[in-house]
């Protein structure tokens, strides 16, 4: 009888842990998707960012710290670049721990620039697609962005 109710306890301890991680794994797909939809939403996009961030971005240029992105995006959504829009296809999302997750993804780029007002054209993105990784962590709860890096994927 004994051998029954622990194998029973196991199986609920089973059925609740691949429940936990469902639901872990909704949390942090929800972040990441939230995270392309308010490309162009300071006050939305920067909370999903721990505040000691690191971004490093389509481009290459490496932003360290939650304020420094926003001032980085402040001024990036004042300049044509607003209209490059993006959007994030998961490939995988791996745990290194319990509050901290990889996401693996592929960013597609729609250069939606026009030439400035002196007709002079402007420079072309590095590429239309990159590698996204994501490093998630959990923090009071939530799960956030505490590092980002995007790789031109070069044809």
């Amino acid at each position: 009888m004994r051998t029954e109710s622990t194998t029973t306890d196991a199986a609920v301890a089973t059925e609740a842990a691949v429940a936990t991680e469902a639901e872990e794994l909704a949390a942090i797909r929800r972040v990441v998707a939230d995270a392309a939809e308010f490309q162009n939403d300071v006050e939305r996009f920067i909370p999903l960012f721990t505040a000691d961030t690191t971004v490093v971005n389509f481009g290459g240029r490496r932003v360290a710290g939650r304020d420094t992105l926003e001032q980085a995006m402040r001024e990036a959504l004042a300049s044509p670049l607003a209209d490059v829009i993006t959007t994030v296809e998961e490939e995988d999302i791996r745990f290194l721990r319990p509050d901290v997750a990889i996401v693996a993804s592929v960013k597609h780029a729609s250069d939606r620039r026009r030439p400035g007002a002196d007709g002079e054209p402007l420079a072309p993105l590095p590429a239309t697609s990159g590698r996204l990784t994501h490093v998630l962590v959990k923090e009071g709860g939530d799960w956030r962005i505490t590092s980002s890096q995007t790789t031109p994927i070069l044809k």
